[in-house]
């Protein structure tokens, strides 16, 4: 997971908003503070302005699979249906599946989907054994479909 805070935004909120993510990304009870799983940089934007990014990245299983089950049930339908339709194209040739969810809707508690490049950006590694799409792309239908 990784997203950005512009020099015009609050990083506290920034840092919220990927924080609904992150503490329901676990077994219940194993994250309450999300400080050891986050990174932080600094950049320089296009104008000198500073961007932090934050991320963050979930390696366990069970954490992955804590994620959707969070993620998915609270999507409205209409982006449970948006999803459906472009599952085929959210997931690479390296059997990487592609969100982006409204930084502004997960602040406030909500789950959207976006289009928009200034998101929270999620990539969730899909492994088959041996690789295939095919096989990868059940998984991304029971974990979100």
């Amino acid at each position: 997971m990784r997203v950005s805070a512009h020099a015009t935004e609050d990083e506290s909120r920034v840092r919220s908003a990927l924080d609904l993510f992150l503490l329901n990304s676990f077994d219940k009870g194993k994250c309450t503070d999300t400080d050891k799983y986050v990174e932080s940089m600094v950049f320089e934007g296009y104008h000198g302005n500073p961007i932090t990014l934050f991320s963050a990245t979930i390696k366990r299983k069970p954490d992955t699979k804590a994620f959707a089950a969070f993620v998915r049930p609270n999507m409205t339908p209409e982006d449970v249906e948006l999803l459906r339709e472009e599952m085929p194209d959210r997931l690479d040739d390296d059997q990487m599946f592609h969100l982006r969810f409204d930084k502004q809707a997960a602040f406030n508690g909500q789950i959207k989907l976006s289009s928009s490049s200034d998101a929270i950006i999620v990539k969730v590694k899909i492994e088959t054994y041996p690789k295939d799409r095919l096989n990868a792309g059940r998984i991304v239908e029971e974990l979100f479909g």
